[in-house]
């Protein structure tokens, strides 16, 4: 089954091309994104598997134009990797905000799109460049199956005690503010894989999936659900992140706004953009270069660093308590999975929970998947690469069997 996936943000257009053979079993034909969309110079990267890589730089006005390149190239005698759009059998998206309407992967129809567009005020920035991504290819390839995944729908499991504020019911019933959570396809991938790598039973395991990169979070997961996770009503709660103010007292918030007489835009501007290490140090939100000035001794790139991995740890502490023990502790994301200082200062003094930490195991690993923790450990611990795309595709697959049998 060949099955396009895409994941559609503002300005760019992420997309593999997968043959999904069963739930355990697929081949990737070809990836490659669209960056710059809507400015004159965008530019698309297109790698064919056993194919030279394909770039180019032109103007793609719109998503619809994006798709359509991106169609034209997987068909292409010299770059494409099937014959024709007829061999394609469905379409997956990558879906930010689902609210409470999904607790699953869905088959688009009209009752879904509505469903979408009712979430735009959750997630602004992300629904409608998503929505826009399913109506383009409805236009140029009318009738084919598009399936939904949404980053939030693995959390609709959590219990509400750890979903619902301390803020009048109100503001829930009326304005459905709540805990949703995010990265979770991501952490169902990589908790999943780690178990299956670590020899237990995803059904059957108190998992804690750490998700770090310039966005991070941490989940909670027993016996393949999520229990708790950091991220809430928006992306900005939980972890301190690259631009990211993670948790913050609201009353320092409130104090801020009314001393620099700052608007709500500009106070959300601040607290996405302008805050977490970035906010910090004044120099970067990306780790590699936090990590040279830390090297070179910067005394304020040392001090988010000790902050960013500290949080990290206080959340893998807190939700080991709130689960009544754990089993795996999971690190994935761009930081999780390429930062070996990162996941030895996490784990160091954890060891009362059981983690025996295995430095020298640890130590290179690259977007690689294994096991950094001695043979003897009552916790395990791993590095997985995650491949959200992935899950997407096998989504889109489960769901058409599930709907041819019917």
């Amino acid at each position: 089954m060949t099955i396009l996936v895409l994941n559609c943000g503002s300005s760019s257009i992420k997309y593999q091309v997968i043959d999904v053979i069963n739930t355990t079993s697929n081949k990737l034909l070809a990836k490659g994104q669209i960056e710059r969309i809507g400015l004159s110079e965008s530019i698309i990267k297109h790698k064919p598997e056993g194919k030279p890589k394909y770039e180019q730089i032109k103007s793609i006005p719109d998503h619809s134009l994006g798709i359509n390149l991106i169609l034209s190239l997987i068909v292409d005698k010299d770059h494409g990797v099937i014959d024709s759009l007829e061999q394609l059998n469905a379409v997956g998206h990558r879906v930010a905000h689902g609210g409470e309407y999904f607790q699953d992967s869905v088959i688009v129809n009209k009752t879904v799109i509505k469903q979408i567009e009712s979430c735009f005020e959750l997630a602004p920035l992300h629904n409608p460049a998503n929505l826009k991504g399913i109506m383009a290819v409805e236009n140029i390839i009318p009738g084919i199956t598009q399936i939904a995944t949404f980053d939030t729908s693995f959390h609709q499991s959590m219990p509400m005690k750890n979903f619902l504020y301390g803020l009048p019911y109100k503001y829930y019933e009326e304005l459905r503010v709540r805990r949703y959570g995010f990265h979770g396809t991501s952490h169902k991938f990589v908790a999943k894989a780690a178990c299956e790598l670590s020899g237990l039973d995803f059904n059957k395991s108190k998992v804690i999936s750490c998700h770090i990169g310039n966005g991070a979070s941490v989940t909670a997961i027993i016996n393949g659900k999520s229990f708790d996770t950091s991220m809430g009503f928006t992306p900005t709660d939980g972890l301190l992140m690259g631009t990211r103010c993670g948790d913050v007292d609201p009353g320092a918030l409130t104090f801020i706004a009314e001393k620099e007489n700052l608007s709500y835009d500009k106070l959300s501007d601040m607290i996405n953009t302008k805050s977490g290490v970035y906010g910090i140090t004044g120099i970067s939100s990306d780790m590699r270069d936090i990590e040279n000035a830390q090297a070179e001794g910067n005394k304020r790139a040392d001090l988010a660093l000790d902050i960013y991995h500290s949080r990290i740890q206080k959340y893998v502490g807190g939700y080991a308590a709130s689960m009544g023990g754990v089993d795996l502790i999971v690190f994935t994301g761009g930081v999780g999975e390429n930062s070996d200082v990162l996941r030895d200062d996490v784990c160091k003094g954890l060891e009362f929970m059981g983690i025996e930490f295995d430095s020298s195991a640890n130590e290179g690993v690259r977007g690689k998947d294994k096991v950094i923790s001695k043979d003897t450990s009552k916790v395990k611990v791993a590095v997985i690469t995650t491949n959200e795309e992935l899950v997407i595709a096998i989504d889109t697959f489960r769901l058409l069997k599930k709907r041819s049998e019917c």
